[in-house]
């Protein structure tokens, strides 16, 4: 994967805080928001099927104002939805 972001499938569910942590890394250019397109590329990094579909839905519940990506005042929100799919790593 590009951007030195690697993330690989694992078997313990993570917390809301260590979600929100992965989260944050997720931000691969750096301009302190998560975009579509990297929270898909970080969901597919860790195996979870539907990661388009699953980002763009996540986008939509966590966006508060609306701009199309995820800052840090909204990335509680994100974790928080995301929680809900058993992400876990090794």
């Amino acid at each position: 994967m590009r951007g030195g972001l690697q993330l690989r499938p694992a078997e313990l569910p993570l917390t809301e805080k260590q979600l929100e942590g992965l989260m944050r890394r997720l931000d691969t250019d750096g301009d302190g928001k998560i975009s579509r397109k990297e929270l898909r590329v970080g969901l597919k990094g860790l195996g979870l099927r539907f990661a388009g579909l699953r980002a763009g839905r996540a986008v939509r519940y966590a966006d508060a104002d609306g701009d199309g990506y995820i800052s840090d005042e909204e990335i509680n929100e994100l974790a928080k939805y995301v929680s809900k799919w058993g992400i876990s790593l090794t």
